[in-house]
């Protein structure tokens, strides 16, 4: 779908095809096999590519692209430090029917990998967990979430970068620092990135 003169939107049926079209689409920009893209922005269910000279010719050629399943092990792996006290644990263990020891083993031996990033500079959306441990958002959301804090939402997990509203599960905090303008790049977290979250004691 054409966006402006100069966009395109890929609209796709999961956050495993995103990650596997954004990463096929940073291949072949590498290797100099597709036309000029500004920018890159993977989402939910779509891909933005903005900076286009021409974006229908883009989208005719897209669609004749074979995207293979992004490989577990691509993509840089960032440990996450974290100690699993959150406010949330609790109530996480009793969603999931199991106890709270458990919900850290859970989630410290799934691999994640961060499938968009957005609601605040340096927060990712990271996947990674099957589908049972889905776990709903908080009815009435809290006004302030310290900056770190590990939370689960969906079928998603997130550390909060800063501190700001939210209503996702806390389940721990780590003392990385998410988001850095001084450093290159800013977001620890971004498109594709690995992420284990190691336990370290509460």
């Amino acid at each position: 779908m054409k966006v402006g003169t100069r966009a395109l939107l890929v609209e796709v049926g999961s956050d495993a095809e995103v990650q596997s079209l954004h990463a096929e689409v940073l291949r072949r920009r590498a290797a100099g096999a597709m036309p000029t893209v500004g920018e890159i922005v993977p989402a939910a269910r779509t891909v933005l590519l903005d900076g286009l000279d021409d974006p229908a010719a883009l989208a005719r050629d897209i669609a004749g692209w074979h995207v293979t399943e992004q490989a577990a092990d691509e993509g840089a792996l960032v440990e996450v430090p974290t100690r699993y006290d959150g406010a949330d644990l609790a109530g996480v263990a009793a969603h999931w029917q199991v106890s709270e020891d458990d919900v850290v083993k859970i989630h410290s031996s799934a691999e994640f990998r961060v499938a968009f990033c957005g609601f605040a500079p340096g927060f990712g959306y990271l996947t990674g967990l099957p589908e049972r441990y889905d776990v709903p958002r908080l009815a009435t959301p809290r006004s302030s979430v310290p900056a770190g804090s590990v939370a689960l939402a969906g079928k998603y997990t997130g550390v909060y970068p800063r501190s700001s509203p939210g209503g996702w599960q806390l389940i721990g905090r780590t003392d990385l620092v998410l988001w850095d303008p001084a450093r290159e790049p800013a977001a620890l977290f971004t498109p594709g990135t690995r992420v284990r979250f190691v336990p370290v004691d509460r």
